[in-house]
């Protein structure tokens, strides 16, 4: 991660989508298609993404990123969950605005986020909790390169399609990123409508591709 301090505020603010964080001296199953493997496969990809930090392009981390980010977070759940009931009133064509914008802004957090390496280390606890539904939560813990400091980040993991996604993240293990972005937009939808969330969403992903 950057030299920025990883407080709850960061943790917050990486889910666009979600926010995981690399892997080191990860003591978990191999990396499989299980919900534990999965968030070791994006763990992974944001390693490459840290060491590569400013030294390549933001839109060249974006696009290498991306794929990755695609096939391990559910973002259009998230988007779904997040916009809440209003989500089936809107347009088809509005709905897919909104997804691409959202899509953007996670993806362009998680490299805002991850834009360098300074020793931080991350465990996954190869148990996971069963939630209803057929849900599993995925606990992490991101320490410090001291040792000093200690944040948990729990990933709710749910099966579509044979395959397992993300679709919710517990900062400090209670804080609900979907939850966050549910207030937020709740205000931003009836202030303006989906337009005026799509425009925020875009100019929040312009505001970090330029640093």
């Amino acid at each position: 991660m950057s030299a920025k301090q990883l407080s709850r505020r960061t943790l917050l603010g990486c889910l666009g989508a979600g926010m995981l964080v690399p892997r080191f001296g990860m003591a978990a199953a191999p990396v499989g298609t299980g919900p534990v493997g999965v968030v070791q496969r994006l763990n992974e990809a944001l390693l490459q993404v840290m060491k590569e930090g400013e030294n390549t392009p933001f839109s060249q981390r974006v696009n290498q990123l991306a794929p990755v980010v695609d096939s391990v977070m559910d973002v259009a759940a998230i988007l779904r969950l997040a916009v809440g009931a209003s989500w089936a009133s809107l347009r088809p064509d509005q709905q897919a605005s909104l997804l691409s914008a959202f899509r953007e802004y996670t993806i362009a957090t998680f490299v805002e986020n991850f834009d360098s390496y300074d020793g931080q280390r991350l465990t996954v606890s190869p148990q996971t909790r069963a939630l209803p539904g057929g849900a599993q939560v995925v606990h992490t813990e991101v320490i410090s390169r001291s040792g000093l400091a200690t944040h948990s980040i729990d990933y709710v993991m749910r099966p579509e399609a044979g395959a397992w996604r993300a679709t919710d993240v517990l900062a400090d293990g209670t804080i609900s990123r979907v939850a966050v972005l549910r207030s937020d937009f709740a205000a931003m939808l009836a202030r303006g409508g989906p337009s005026a969330l799509q425009a925020s969403l875009q100019k929040k992903t312009a505001a970090l591709a330029n640093g």
